[in-house]
């Protein structure tokens, strides 16, 4: 069996992140997405405007998640410790530095490869920043 992993913050869902899903589903037999903390979305983004707990139960929800859990708040690296996959997938915009992030795997003795999922959906509301600029513009 292979098991793929993807995480990200899923603060607004929009279709970029359906596609994401889907596209790592393909690349195995499982999906396990590591949902961030939001004290890690805090710093990350400066910003945490919807609860862990809810945007956990959102992306338990969708069809091409086998499992969803949440991460770590000390370290990032530890859930996939714990699931030891056989791919990490990224999405397209996500700020991870593949190098980085194998070097670390490979300092962990984790196998994992990494593979980087493109979108192919356009649009001018890709991405939940961009959602929440457009509802702030409507709304002044």
């Amino acid at each position: 069996m292979t098991l793929v992993v993807a995480t990200g913050t899923f603060s607004i869902l929009h279709p970029g992140h359906i596609v994401y899903l889907e596209q790592a589903r393909k690349l195995g037999d499982k999906l396990v997405v590591i949902v961030a903390r939001d004290e890690f979305v805090k710093k990350r983004k400066n910003s945490c405007p919807i609860p862990e707990q809810q945007r956990l139960a959102v992306v338990r929800a969708l069809k091409p998640v086998d499992e969803a859990i949440l991460g770590d708040m000390e370290d990032i690296f530890r859930p996939i410790q714990g699931l030891n996959p056989d791919i990490i997938a990224l999405g397209e915009d996500q700020e991870f530095r593949e190098e980085e992030l194998k070097q670390e795997l490979s300092r962990r003795n984790l196998k994992a490869r990494v593979v980087r999922v493109h979108r192919y959906w356009e649009s001018d509301l890709d991405s939940s920043k961009k959602i929440i600029a457009r509802l702030r513009d409507d709304t002044h």
